[in-house]
Formats: structure tokens, sequence, C-alpha cells
């Protein structure tokens, strides 16, 4: 009796063909938790959608030694051009506003500089990119006295944004958290049944050998049994004639 006492039913011992067998038994826990984490990733990922923002950019040509072409791209996002372009395009927006979303660079230490447009819509980016250029070209004479700028590219619309997502990796995590909660869930389940399962528990809990065992009797098996018994009876009345 001490062998009981010292052994609790709560210690179980675990292989992976048992863990294979308590996860088949519950396997439809599993699915109910894919499905809801699938679906709230879906709802989640519909209304909760970035903003997509696109970028389109034109080049110029600025004649000036850098620490002075330096100068003249930062009047590029100035106020004064700026203010010009709001105007010419009809934007409903502020200089400032403008402003961040342009970005002026110099390309590799040359005179190449690139004016990037980032908006919201796709032709609205190319838009200000080439009005804002164009623009430049036409104040800076009157602001610094010099007109050596050109332009080498203009802008062109890019239909693929820049933040562009996709919900299906979003699905696919939910779904692998599904599958893990769900599995978690199924051995938090089975650690919470004290029924005995397997004749291996018996012998450990009573200290005896287990002998022999009766099977689950169902609708399946009585069938299965009536069939085994009409078989056999058929076999000894054939034996019997012959």
């Amino acid at each position: 009796m001490s062998r009981f006492i010292d052994e609790p039913r709560g210690a179980k011992e675990i292989n992976l063909f048992e863990l294979y067998k308590v996860i088949k038994k519950r396997f439809w826990v599993i699915l109910i938790f894919i499905i809801l984490a699938g679906t709230a990733a879906f709802f989640y990922s519909t209304y909760n959608k970035t903003t997509l923002l696109y970028q389109s950019s034109t080049n110029i040509i600025i004649g000036a030694e850098a620490g002075y072409r330096n100068t003249l791209q930062v009047i590029i996002k100035d106020t004064i051009v700026l203010e010009k372009v709001i105007g010419k395009l009809g934007l409903s927006t502020t200089s400032d506003q403008l402003a961040n979303r342009i970005n002026v660079e110099s390309i590799d230490d040359t005179q190449v500089v690139k004016i990037s447009v980032t908006d919201t819509n796709s032709k609205n980016a190319a838009d200000i990119a080439n009005t804002t250029a164009k623009v430049f070209i036409e104040e800076i004479p009157k602001i610094m006295d010099f007109e050596e700028v050109s332009v080498l590219s203009e802008a062109k619309m890019n239909p693929r944004p820049i933040n562009e997502s996709s919900q299906i990796p979003i699905i696919i995590i939910a779904i692998v958290f599904g599958v893990i909660a769900g599995v978690g869930f199924i051995f938090l389940l089975d650690s919470l049944d004290d029924s005995i399962k397997t004749e291996r528990e018996i012998e450990r809990l009573l200290d005896v050998q287990v002998i022999g065992s009766v099977s689950k009797m169902d609708k399946k098996n009585v069938r299965q049994m009536k069939i085994r018994q009409s078989t056999e009876e058929m076999r000894g009345k054939t034996i019997e004639s012959k």
C-alpha cells in the first residue's frame, strides 16, 4: 500500500505514442484554435490596413561645387519654392507639411541631385517632384543669380507602394499560434484528467501485473462480435457435415 501512496496518480509516464494519442483524441480543439486565430488575424489585418505610400523621384543637375550645391539643395525645400508648387498644383497642404514629404540628396557626390516625393497617390508624387524641380529652376536665378541647373530625368508614376503589406504573413503567424495554443490546451486538459487510461498505469499504481483486459463494448464491437460468432458457427457446421 505504501507503494500506492509514494507514487501519486498525477505522476504519468509520457512517451511519443501517448502524446500522439492525446493529441489525436482532442484534435478538434486544435482546429477550433486555428479557426479562431485565423479569423481574428484576417479581421485585424483587414480593418487595420496601413495607408499605402508611393514615391517618385526626379533628377536635376546643379553645376556647382559641393559647398555651394548644398546651399542650393536647401533652397529646394524652402517656403519660397514650395508655396509656388502648392499654388501651381492646387494642393491642400502647407509648405512645412509638403517639405516633410520631400527628400533632396546628392547622388554619390556628383552634381546630380535627386528630388524624391512621398505621397498617398502615385500621380501626385510624380507631379509634385516634377513641379518642384521646375519651380526651383525658375526661381533660383532670382534668388542666387545662378542658372546652371537643368533637369536630367523627370519623375514618373510608380504604381508600386513603398510600404506594401500582405495579410498572408499575419494569418500564417496566427495559424501557427493557434496550433501551439491548441496543443498546449489539450495537454492542460489531459493533465487535469485523473482517470486511468493504460494498463501500465494500473500496474504502477497497484503493484500488480495485468493479465487481461476487457474491450469497451459499443455497437460496432457488438456487431463485429456477432459476425465473428456467426462465422465460427458456420465453420463448425461445415466441419461436422464433412
